[in-house]
């Protein structure tokens, strides 16, 4: 009879312990599987663009997505979608998603079927490497981008630009809604849109050419104008100075130009870098623009 107790005793004891472990276990799991559903950084709000194609399986879409560190788990992504019983739901297209939502919160995103959008906001005077950041920084890759950079626009905007002159200069400053789906290519060619729209609204070709000036000398001026100083009036002023110091046959010493071409090369910024952009060293316009004017930096120009 006591043999049979502690038998039974150790049986209990053992049967406990292994329902608290497995209580503990279970707990564990719990806790694991709500930890990777959270976002993967809540505080990280930049958008990347994925494309789901279609045919994607589950598992699939799962991998895409902890590839591009939007969920912190494909496991929890898979049971959650079965749970959920939204594994059949999730559909193809391009998405912009962030580290700050949760996989709740981007389950309901493929599911909805909705075309996303995002914004772009281009800056006047901002230069070309820093625009090709931005749209690299919404979720582009530098392939892509660099691609669209080099590619070739039939757009009248760019009518008169040298085949040898980058698109530095013409990406112009506004903000732009596009949907995720949209290339490189035509959010690019929706701010050449934008471009000239202003510019035929005021009559700047016209007006440039008045100043015996082409389109593409009149924006590289102007975007000296608009590094040199911000608002309306001052770039009025600069401009008369410049137009002087033209007609005159001097260098136009703006110290913009020197300090564009410095960074461009990668080197110290110095009034006698040796550059063709370097207009204290040498006399008329560099051979391209150095930022995006904006549109009083234009208009100052042309008037």
């Amino acid at each position: 009879p006591k043999r049979k107790k502690s038998k039974m005793k150790i049986f209990l004891w053992s049967f406990v312990t292994l329902i608290f472990v497995l209580i503990a276990a279970a707990g564990a799991a719990f806790i694991w599987y709500q930890s990777s559903l959270e976002p993967v950084n809540a505080s990280n709000k930049e958008r990347t663009r994925v494309e789901v194609v279609s045919g994607s399986s589950p598992s699939d879409i799962a991998q895409l997505l902890e590839e591009n560190k939007l969920i912190r788990s494909k496991l929890a992504f898979d049971l959650y979608t079965r749970q959920s019983g939204t594994r059949s739901s999730l559909q193809a297209g391009v998405y912009s998603l962030s580290q700050s939502e949760s996989t709740e919160a981007i389950v309901k995103h493929l599911t909805a079927g909705k075309v996303d959008e995002f914004t772009l906001t281009f800056l006047p005077g901002a230069t070309l490497a820093e625009n090709r950041k931005k749209i690299i920084d919404s979720g582009y890759t530098v392939e892509e981008v660099d691609a669209a950079l080099d590619a070739e626009y039939d757009h009248p905007l760019l009518a008169d630009k040298p085949a040898s002159a980058d698109l530095e200069g013409y990406i112009y400053g506004e903000t732009y809604n596009f949907a995720s789906n949209a290339t490189v290519e035509q959010i690019l060619e929706k701010t050449f849109d934008e471009y000239y729209k202003e510019i035929q609204a005021n009559d700047l070709i016209a007006k440039f050419k008045a100043q015996d000036l082409t389109l593409f000398e009149g924006i590289i001026l102007a975007s000296i104008i608009q590094r040199e100083v911000p608002t309306s009036t001052d770039q009025k002023q600069v401009a008369q100075v410049f137009f002087t110091r033209i007609a005159m046959g001097m260098e136009l010493g703006s110290d913009v130009t020197y300090q564009y071409a410095a960074k461009k090369l990668g080197v110290a910024p110095s009034p006698s870098l040796e550059s063709p952009y370097n207009t204290r060293k040498y006399a008329g316009l560099p051979p391209g623009p150095i930022a995006t004017p904006g549109a009083s930096a234009l208009e100052a120009v042309a008037s």
